[in-house]
Protein backbone atom coordinates (compact mmCIF):
# COMPACT_ATOMS: atom_id res chain seq x y z
CA UNK A 1 0.00 0.00 0.00
CA UNK A 2 1.16 3.50 -0.80
CA UNK A 3 0.34 6.45 1.41
CA UNK A 4 -1.04 9.49 -0.42
CA UNK A 5 -1.43 12.91 1.16
CA UNK A 6 -3.69 15.48 -0.47
CA UNK A 7 -4.03 19.17 0.24
CA UNK A 8 -7.76 19.87 0.16
CA UNK A 9 -9.03 23.43 -0.28
CA UNK A 10 -12.43 24.50 0.98
CA UNK A 11 -12.66 22.44 4.18
CA UNK A 12 -13.77 24.69 7.03
CA UNK A 13 -15.60 22.56 9.59
CA UNK A 14 -16.43 19.11 10.90
CA UNK A 15 -19.14 18.66 8.30
CA UNK A 16 -16.58 19.26 5.53
CA UNK A 17 -14.24 16.71 7.12
CA UNK A 18 -17.07 14.16 7.19
CA UNK A 19 -17.94 14.82 3.52
CA UNK A 20 -14.31 14.49 2.43
CA UNK A 21 -13.88 11.28 4.43
CA UNK A 22 -17.02 9.76 2.91
CA UNK A 23 -16.06 10.91 -0.60
CA UNK A 24 -12.60 9.33 -0.41
CA UNK A 25 -14.07 6.08 0.93
CA UNK A 26 -16.64 5.96 -1.87
CA UNK A 27 -14.11 6.78 -4.62
CA UNK A 28 -12.61 3.30 -4.67
CA UNK A 29 -10.51 0.85 -2.69
CA UNK A 30 -8.87 3.50 -0.53
CA UNK A 31 -8.28 3.23 3.20
CA UNK A 32 -8.77 6.64 4.83
CA UNK A 33 -6.17 7.22 7.53
CA UNK A 34 -6.78 10.83 8.55
CA UNK A 35 -8.76 13.85 7.41
CA UNK A 36 -8.26 17.22 9.00
CA UNK A 37 -9.00 20.75 7.84
CA UNK A 38 -6.81 21.32 4.81
CA UNK A 39 -5.48 17.81 4.29
CA UNK A 40 -6.41 14.16 3.83
CA UNK A 41 -4.21 11.09 4.19
CA UNK A 42 -5.19 7.73 2.76
CA UNK A 43 -3.66 4.52 1.46
CA UNK A 44 -4.03 3.04 -2.01
CA UNK A 45 -2.60 0.06 -3.85
CA UNK A 46 0.69 0.85 -5.57
CA UNK A 47 -0.85 0.76 -9.04
CA UNK A 48 -3.56 3.28 -8.17
CA UNK A 49 -3.17 7.03 -8.28
CA UNK A 50 -4.89 9.86 -6.50
CA UNK A 51 -6.79 10.89 -9.65
CA UNK A 52 -10.08 9.08 -8.80
CA UNK A 53 -10.09 10.71 -5.37
CA UNK A 54 -9.25 14.16 -6.74
CA UNK A 55 -12.06 13.83 -9.30
CA UNK A 56 -14.56 12.66 -6.66
CA UNK A 57 -13.60 15.53 -4.35
CA UNK A 58 -14.03 18.01 -7.22
CA UNK A 59 -17.58 16.70 -7.77
CA UNK A 60 -18.19 17.20 -4.04
CA UNK A 61 -16.97 20.81 -4.29
CA UNK A 62 -13.42 20.49 -2.98
CA UNK A 63 -10.24 21.27 -4.90
CA UNK A 64 -7.42 18.86 -4.04
CA UNK A 65 -3.86 18.18 -5.13
CA UNK A 66 -1.15 15.73 -4.09
CA UNK A 67 1.19 17.15 -1.48
CA UNK A 68 4.76 17.23 -2.74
Amino acid sequence: MAEIILRVDGMHCGSCIRRVTQTIGAAGAFEVKEVRIGAARFEAAEAETAEPVIAALAKAGFKAHVEA
